[in-house]
């Protein structure tokens, strides 16, 4: 399986950029992942389009919640029932369009508070991180 981080916008404060940076070298050790950042919400919907069988999930607070282990349990799901590419639409500080909810129907939440999106970014790559590591066996989450 295969992840995409499909962020609108920019990372533009250096720290978590960083942070960012660091998650995904870590994460690349278990799954291939590619983080695109894309200008706005059309370009995004470009990307999805140009493929279909890709699984999309948005990160919205109006999602499913799950702790880490609940988490790690629906990713391995996805990757053992042969899941190709999983796609986490990630939004900017507007959020995101009524034509982009409309076309991701599988939503997710990080938490019932607001983060700003460059921090839920650094956020979602560490639970990414942190369930191939509870998958694996790996004393991180402990």
């Amino acid at each position: 399986m295969k992840i995409r981080l499909l962020l609108l916008g920019k990372t533009r404060r250096a720290e978590l950029r960083t942070l960012l940076d660091e998650y995904v070298k870590r994460i690349v050790r278990s799954c291939p992942i590619e983080v695109s950042e894309v200008r706005d919400a059309i370009a995004a919907l470009k990307r999805l389009d140009a493929d279909r069988a890709a699984t999309a999930v948005l990160l919205d607070a109006g999602g499913k919640l799950s702790d880490s282990e609940a988490f790690s349990k629906w990713l391995g799901e996805l990757r053992d029932r042969g899941t190709r590419e999983l796609v986490f639409v990630c939004g900017d500080a507007e959020g995101f369009p009524d034509a982009l909810r409309e076309r991701v129907k599988q939503k997710v939440s990080l938490s019932p508070m607001t983060y700003s999106h460059e921090l839920a970014r650094v956020m979602l790559a560490e639970q990414l991180y942190r369930a191939f590591a509870i998958l694996s066996g790996s004393p991180y989450p402990k």
